[in-house]
């Protein structure tokens, strides 16, 4: 049977929706073990900051070095064991420790999330998928590194720049003798 190109023509056109199922739906890239990513947050109705993060999965922490605006630096110390430590240092730091319950999250958090399709924001091309009505988190298409994610409560985290592989010292992230006076833990 020789086809001519109205044939052709019609053939893709016929096979054109089925094309679309054979498609693999893309799956949310896992965190590496280690990074280090710059962020600036909207908190909505709490200001802006900026956040340096040190994700360290084999140490069992994630650290948050914050700028909020117009206020002291505070350290946000989380543990796997669901402790974290919110500190500030000098003469008249402070010190809150909360158990949350839950640890950091796993460089595979997002498994299971639902996939949304692509979308634009802050300048690139990116997958999104969200995650039980709690997280929507954008993924670059090309270099697969976060561009942004959201929560539920309109908090909204832009990822200015992000390092594989780098790792916080720990003389940097140890909380002051002043954290372990406190006779209760607060409540997450």
């Amino acid at each position: 049977m020789r086809l001519n190109l109205p044939s052709i023509i019609s053939l893709t056109i016929l096979a054109l929706p089925w094309l679309q199922f054979c498609e693999t739906v893309p799956v949310p890239t896992p965190w590496p073990e280690r990074f280090h990513a710059l962020t600036y947050k909207n908190l909505s109705s709490d200001g802006l900051q900026i956040a340096d993060q040190w994700y360290d999965w084999p140490r069992g922490r994630n650290v948050y070095i914050i700028q909020k605006q117009l206020s002291d630096l505070l350290y946000n110390v989380e543990w796997n064991n669901g402790t974290s430590f919110y500190y500030t240092l000098g003469e008249n730091g402070t010190c809150d420790v909360v158990h949350y319950g839950i640890g950091i999250p796993r460089p595979d958090f997002l498994d299971e999330a639902t996939y949304l399709g692509t979308r634009f924001t802050d300048g690139f091309l990116c997958n999104l998928w969200e995650k039980l009505d709690f997280i929507w988190y954008y993924e670059d298409v090309q270099t697969k590194k976060p561009v942004r994610w959201d929560f539920f409560d309109g908090i909204s985290v832009h990822v200015m720049t992000f390092e594989v592989g780098a790792v916080l010292h720990d003389p940097l992230i140890q909380a002051p003798s002043y954290c372990f006076n406190q006779d209760t833990y607060a409540k997450g």
